[in-house]
C-alpha cells in the first residue's frame, strides 16, 4: 500500500516576511486587479480635459464670445451652479471654468469606489480575514488601499497635466489644474475609507460616497453662484459657503489664473484626516462588522415576500428612494426656475442665443424643463445600473444558486430584475414629476406637457440602459458592472458635451440622451425615441434569451 507523503509550502523568497513587505506585496496585487478599470478612469479624466481645450478653440474662440458667456452664467445661478469657478475671458481660464469641476468629479468617483472596492467589499468576500491572519495583519490592506489610492490620483493628476499642456495649454497651469484633481481626488479616498467602516455593506458605503460627492459638488456650486462678480462679468468671488466643499476648495485654486497654492492646505489637510479617521475607526471594530449596526429583521417574512419580485424590490428599495429623491429635487428646480431663465433671456439675446441651443428648442422655459430633465434619466439611468449590478453581486457571492435550481429558474431571477428595474425608473420619474407639478404650483407657469414629454422620454433611455446592462450581465457577467457605468458615463458625456467639445453631429447623436422627445411649436418631436425603445426591446428579448443556458459565474 503507498503512502502519500504531503509536505507544507515553501515560503519563498518573494513572499513577504515583514508588514511593510506585506503592504508592497497588497499593493502591487491591487494595482495588478484594477489596472483595467484605472487606465478606463485615468485616460477618460485626460481625454476630457483635451477635449474641453479643442472644444473651446473651436467654439468660443474669440475673447468677446467668451465673456458673453461668462456673463451669462454668473447671470443665471442654475449655469453656474452646475459649472465651474468664473476666472477671466482667457482661452485657458475659460477652459478651467468648464471642465475643472468634472474632472475632480471623475477623480472622486475613482477614488470612493477604490477605496470601498479594496476594504469593505474585502470583507464581505471574506478575503480580508485570510489576508489578516497573515504576516500582512489586518491594518496592512488599509495601507495598501491607501498607498493604491495615491498612485491612481498621482497618476490622474500626471495625466490630467499632460493633457492639458499638449493641448497648448501653459506649463504652470497644466501642473497646477492636474495635481489640484489628484489632491481633491484623495480627498474622497478618505470618504471611501470612512464609509467602509461605517455601513456593513459595500452598497452602502458606495452609496455614502456616492451621496458626499454630490452634495459636495452642489455645495461648492451653489456656493460660486452666490458669490461676487466683477465688474465685467468674467470673474467670481466664492461666498464662504464655497470653502464647506472640497470641490470650492479646487475651484478656488484657480488654475491658468491665479494658480493660488493657498487651497491646497485645506484639501491636503482633508485627505490626511480622513486616512487617519478611517484607520481610527476600523481598529474600533472587529472584521466583518459595521459601526453602523445593520437594522434589526423580522424574524420571519412578511406575507408580501412570496416571489422573487417581491424580494429584489425589498432588497433594492432604499437606493431606488435615494435616486427618487434626487429627481424629485431636480423636477422642482425645472419648473421653479423656467421663469427665471426666460426673464433673463428677454434681458440678455446672449443668455437667449445659449440655452436655446443646449436645449435645441425655441422657448426658453421648455428649454430649461428639456435641460433638467436630462438630469433627472441620468439619475434614472444609474438607478437601473445599480440594481443590475445588484444582481451581478448576487451572483458572485452565491445567493442565486438555490433560486436557479428551484423553481425560480435562470428567467424568472433575471425577469424579477427587469421588472423591478422598470417599476424602480417609474418612481424615480414620478418623483420628478411631482417635483415639477409643485414647482409649476408655484411659478403659475403652462409647461405640463413639456414636464410628461420629458418624463416619458427620459424613462424610455433609462429602460434601455437596464436591458443592455441585463445583457452585459448575461453576456459577460465579470465585466457587468465596469461596462454598466461606463456607458452611461459615455452617454453623458457625449450627450451633454459634444457641442462644447466639438464632437461631430453623428456621434453626439449616439448618446441616447440627445435623442428624446421635445416640445417644438408644431407639437412634439418623438422621432428619436423610437430608436432608443426598439434597443431596449432588442435587449431585452435577447437578455431573457440567452440567459436560459448561461452557467453560474461566482467569482469577481
Amino acid at each position: 500500500m503507498s503512502t502519500v507523503t504531503t509536505h507544507a509550502p515553501r515560503v519563498t523568497e518573494s513572499a513577504p516576511r515583514t508588514r511593510a513587505g506585506a503592504v508592497r506585496t497588497l499593493w502591487a496585487v491591487q494595482m495588478r486587479r484594477d489596472r483595467l478599470q484605472l487606465a478606463v478612469w485615468i485616460l477618460g479624466n485626460a481625454a476630457m480635459a483635451g477635449l474641453a481645450v479643442t472644444g473651446v478653440a473651436q467654439s468660443y474662440g474669440s475673447e468677446a464670445e467668451r465673456s458673453t458667456l461668462l456673463a451669462t452664467a454668473i447671470a443665471n445661478p442654475v449655469v453656474l451652479t452646475f459649472r465651474g469657478l468664473p476666472s477671466g475671458a482667457g482661452a485657458a481660464e475659460f477652459t478651467g471654468f468648464l471642465i475643472l469641476p468634472f474632472l475632480v468629479m471623475i477623480a472622486a468617483f475613482m477614488s470612493s469606489f477604490l477605496a470601498v472596492r479594496h476594504t469593505r467589499a474585502e470583507e464581505e468576500s471574506g478575503r480580508a480575514e485570510l489576508v489578516g491572519a497573515t504576516m500582512a495583519s489586518r491594518g496592512s490592506a488599509l495601507c495598501a488601499t491607501a498607498l493604491h489610492g495615491f498612485t491612481a490620483n498621482a497618476l490622474t493628476a500626471a495625466a490630467v497635466a499632460v493633457a492639458f499642456l499638449a493641448s497648448g495649454l501653459p506649463l504652470s497651469g497644466s501642473v497646477t489644474a492636474g495635481v489640484t484633481t489628484g489632491a481633491a481626488g484623495l480627498v474622497f479616498l478618505g470618504v471611501g475609507l470612512i464609509a467602509a467602516q461605517l455601513f456593513a455593506s459595500s452598497r452602502g458605503a458606495n452609496a455614502l460616497g456616492v451621496i458626499v460627492i454630490l452634495a459636495s459638488f452642489l455645495v461648492g456650486g451653489v456656493g460660486n453662484a452666490i458669490g461676487s462678480p466683477n465688474a465685467d462679468l468674467t470673474r467670481m468671488e466664492s461666498s464662504v459657503l464655497a470653502w464647506f466643499s472640497p470641490f470650492g476648495w479646487a475651484e478656488n485654486v484657480r488654475p491658468f489664473a491665479d494658480n493660488d497654492p493657498g487651497p491646497f492646505l485645506p484639501l491636503v489637510a482633508a485627505a490626511a484626516i480622513g486616512l487617519l479617521l478611517a484607520a481610527a475607526l476600523q481598529s474600533r471594530r472587529d472584521v466583518g462588522a459595521s459601526l453602523l449596526a445593520p437594522r434589526r429583521r423580522r424574524a420571519q417574512a412578511s406575507g408580501s415576500l412570496r416571489g422573487p419580485v417581491t424580494l429584489v424590490g425589498r432588497l433594492t428599495r432604499g437606493s431606488a428612494i435615494a435616486w427618487a429623491v434626487g429627481a424629485f429635487l431636480t423636477g422642482v428646480l425645472a419648473t421653479s426656475l423656467a421663469s427665471v431663465v426666460q426673464d433673463l433671456g428677454g434681458s440678455n439675446p446672449a443668455i437667449a442665443t445659449i440655452l436655446e441651443a443646449m436645449s435645441q428648442s425655441g422657448d426658453l422655459r421648455a428649454g430649461t424643463v428639456v435641460i433638467f430633465f436630462t438630469v433627472v434619466g441620468i439619475l434614472a439611468s444609474c438607478c437601473a445600473v445599480q440594481l443590475i449590478a445588484r444582481a451581478r453581486q448576487e451572483e458572485a457571492h452565491g445567493t442565486v444558486e438555490p433560486l436557479w435550481a428551484a423553481a425560480v429558474g435562470r428567467r424568472g431571477w433575471l425577469a424579477s430584475y427587469l421588472a423591478v428595474g422598470v417599476i424602480a425608473i417609474a418612481v424615480v420619474d414620478g418623483a420628478a414629476v411631482l417635483g415639477a407639478l409643485v414647482g409649476l404650483a408655484r411659478s403659475g407657469d403652462d409647461l405640463v406637457r413639456e414636464v410628461w414629454v420629458g418624463a416619458a422620454g427620459q424613462g424610455a433611455v433609462a429602460v434601455a440602459f437596464l436591458t443592455i446592462t441585463a445583457l452585459v450581465l448575461v453576456v459577460l457577467p465579470r465585466w457587468t458592472i465596469g461596462i454598466g457605468w461606463s456607458i452611461v458615463v459615455l452617454a453623458t458625456i457625449i450627450g451633454l458635451f459634444g457641442p462644447l467639445f466639438g464632437l461631430p453631429d453623428e456621434l453626439t447623436r449616439l448618446s441616447p440622451f440627445s435623442q428624446v422627445p421635445t416640445v417644438t411649436a408644431g407639437g412634439v418631436d418623438g422621432r428619436g425615441v423610437i430608436g432608443i425603445i426598439a434597443t431596449a426591446a432588442i435587449a431585452l428579448v435577447l437578455s431573457v434569451w440567452l440567459v436560459r443556458r448561461r452557467p453560474l459565474v461566482t467569482a469577481g
